[in-house]
């Protein structure tokens, strides 16, 4: 089991864009969470196997139709345990 922890920035807010992530990482039976930022990004922690992880990577990079990723910042892994389902943090 792997975890990973992605800063996205652009136009990320307002968008769907936490939806898409929670959708695409439900498909994928990842666990984690998605929430908005202050700063206008959005955080995302995951676990999962490598090919799942990197299957939800490419989807954050396209993101939904009206959003824009501009960066995806990979940030320290830490913390316990993920729990599945994926879900937003409000």
């Amino acid at each position: 089991m792997a975890r990973r922890q992605w800063v996205v920035s652009g136009k990320v807010q307002g968008v769907g864009f936490r939806w898409h992530v929670r959708e695409a990482a439900r498909r994928l039976s990842l666990a984690g969470w998605v929430q908005n930022r202050s700063d206008g990004s959005v955080e995302i922690a995951v676990e999962g196997d490598e090919p799942s992880l990197d299957a939800l990577q490419r989807a954050v990079e396209i993101g939904p139709r009206g959003a824009r990723v501009d960066a995806i910042r990979r940030t320290v892994e830490s913390g316990e345990p993920l729990k599945a389902p994926f879900s937003v943090r409000r």
